[in-house]
């Protein structure tokens, strides 16, 4: 073979390509996001979503609260690719284990949530 090294690291970056992370919510939700506190035990995340916008697919390391600070209809995708539709009303709240997946805003007005990821 003329050329080991290269072949080893075509093979390599081969294999990485279905295990790289997802990204953070804040970068993939542009200017949708907003992280408005972030400390030892916890980061909060605002989320401003118009109508049709999507967080990007991203991934919650840890165990994260959402509170719902309007009405709203999504379309949440996970890694796996199954959807699901979800409709909350403002000051509900959802407990949520890690986990990776893209949320598109897919009612009819801009949604407003607070992300609370918890660190500890």
């Amino acid at each position: 073979m003329k050329h080991p090294i290269a072949m080893a690291c075509a093979v390599a970056c081969a294999g990485c390509i279905g295990t790289v992370a997802a990204q953070d919510l804040a970068q993939t939700a542009g200017s949708n996001a907003k992280v408005v506190l972030d400390n030892a035990d916890v980061r909060v995340i605002e989320l401003n979503m118009p109508v049709g916008a999507s967080t990007g697919k991203h991934e919650h390391k840890t165990d994260q609260l959402v509170v719902f600070l309007t009405d709203g209809t999504a379309r949440q995708t996970g890694a796996d690719g199954e959807s699901k539709t979800l409709t909350r009303k403002a000051g509900e709240v959802a407990w949520s284990a890690p986990t990776t997946h893209d949320t598109l805003n897919a009612g009819d007005k801009p949604v407003r949530t607070l992300v609370i990821e918890l660190k500890k």
